[in-house]
């Protein structure tokens, strides 16, 4: 901001809250409740004090619907607020998040705290948290010996899973002692692995009388116990570290009882409708077999020796009808090609026929005679011409034309100059003899 800036009021307001509500942010803060209202909006306005200065205060009807008591001039309360500034007068003033009766008010400062650092540590994970297990053998109690509470989760117990075996590990459940025997009582219990599930826990209370469940010893235990722990503190309203830490929380003892036990009532309920619904498997399940049974004992009447022998008759039979009617079938065709084949030797007497196949066979033999000398006169012409005609191609005819062939020492034949060389032996062939010569010179003609 430079400092020769003009400032009009609003901004500077606007500015000045910023600032507060930057710099300070939320802050704790005890005090003395004076000049305190409540209009129609249900917004609560006061102020709060000490024996040397005073702030103007708001808390807004969403926030002070979550108050457990009424604020009245003279009370000292506990708040945690926002500071900050109502620009349209300047007023400096603060807006209330929470606010507590002073005594119990540090000790929700307290019970915050603890959560957050517990909370950063890991111990609230969900993922860390056990399953209850389903049929418990045994579960110990860690309460006090002479409270209401125990009595409650006993005759609940009694009621539902009378069965169940049951370890009271006492303890104090209120005072400066209390949260270390209660972490006393978890180490031990874990220690004698005799039952498989804990409650942790007392009936209602103040804050003060619940604190002891708020303590970080008893946190650790819980959060380090290998049994998994249900934490059963109070009434439903209220709420404890303790809570947060164990593996499940109960909204009171009672419940606590009722998560850890089986209804007798309701397990017979359900053994009643598992016995039903065996039964209606058993008997479809027989039917199915008796059905099978059935069919296999038809498969063995057809199987018998007896029924297979009886059958291969009856199979026997019916083929040698068949044979029978086939035979029959056959001599029938049999007679009458016969009758139809005496029938066309009757119209054409046999010698005639041997006659008349005598002279087709003299006539086919002249006829190849013919055919035979014709082609043999065409293929000997043919060859005569072509005989001439490969005689006056032959390289003998041209050489005793006074033509010769070169060739050289391999025997191939020189058909330009280039082929050899000047003193290199050729062989002439002539017509009827051969000529070894030696070139003396080479020379080209226009033809080359």
């Amino acid at each position: 901001m430079k400092d020769d800036a003009i400032f009009s009021v609003s901004q500077l307001n606007a500015h000045a809250r910023q600032l507060l509500e930057a710099g300070l942010g939320q802050v704790w803060l005890t005090g003395e409740i004076s000049n305190f209202s409540q209009p129609v909006s249900g917004h609560w306005y006061l102020t709060l004090k000490d024996e040397n200065a005073q702030v103007r205060c708001a808390m807004f009807r969403m926030k002070n619907l979550r108050v457990t008591f009424r604020p009245q001039n003279g009370l000292q309360v506990l708040v945690r607020a926002t500071v900050s500034l109502y620009e349209p007068r300047g007023d400096y003033q603060l807006i209330i998040e929470s606010m507590h009766p002073a005594g119990e008010g540090l000790l929700q400062q307290q019970f915050e705290a603890l959560k957050m650092k517990l909370a950063a540590e890991g111990l609230f994970a969900q993922h860390l948290k056990k399953n209850l297990p389903h049929f418990p053998r045994a579960v110990g109690i860690i309460t006090s010996k002479t409270g209401a509470a125990l009595q409650d989760i006993l005759h609940i117990l009694q009621r539902r899973d009378p069965c169940l075996h049951v370890v009271i590990y006492p303890t104090a459940v209120q005072g400066k002692d209390a949260a270390t025997e209660i972490g006393q009582m978890i180490e031990l219990a874990n220690m004698r692995q005799e039952v498989d599930v804990l409650i942790v826990g007392r009936g209602g209370g103040s804050l003060e009388d619940l604190w002891c469940f708020n303590e970080e010893v008893v946190a650790r235990a819980i959060f380090h116990s290998a049994i998994p722990v249900i934490s059963a503190v109070g009434h439903e309203i209220d709420v404890t570290i303790a809570d947060f830490v164990a593996d499940v929380r109960a909204p009171t003892p009672s419940a606590a009882a009722e998560l850890v036990s089986r209804d007798q009532n309701e397990l017979r309920k359900q053994l009643d409708y598992q016995q039903q619904r065996l039964m209606i498997v058993f008997d479809r399940l027989f039917h199915e077999k008796q059905q099978q049974l059935q069919r296999l004992q038809l498969r063995l009447q057809h199987q018998h020796p007896q029924t297979r022998l009886h059958h291969q008759y009856q199979q026997i039979g019916q083929l040698s009808y068949r044979l029978r009617f086939a035979m029959q079938r056959i001599i029938e065709k049999k007679s009458e090609k016969q009758t139809a084949l005496y029938q066309r030797l009757q119209q054409n007497p046999l010698p005639y026929r041997v006659q008349r196949q005598r002279q087709e066979i003299e006539q086919l033999k002249v006829r190849l005679n013919f055919a035979i000398k014709k082609q043999q006169s065409q293929r000997l012409h043919m060859l005569g011409h072509l005989a001439a005609k490969l005689d006056s191609l032959s390289p003998l005819k041209v050489l005793a034309r006074g033509y010769a062939i070169a060739e050289n020492a391999q025997g191939k034949a020189i058909t330009h100059a280039k082929q050899v060389e000047i003193g290199e032996q050729v062989k002439v062939r002539l017509a009827t003899s051969e000529l070894l010569a030696k070139v003396e010179e080479i020379s080209e003609t226009n033809g080359s």
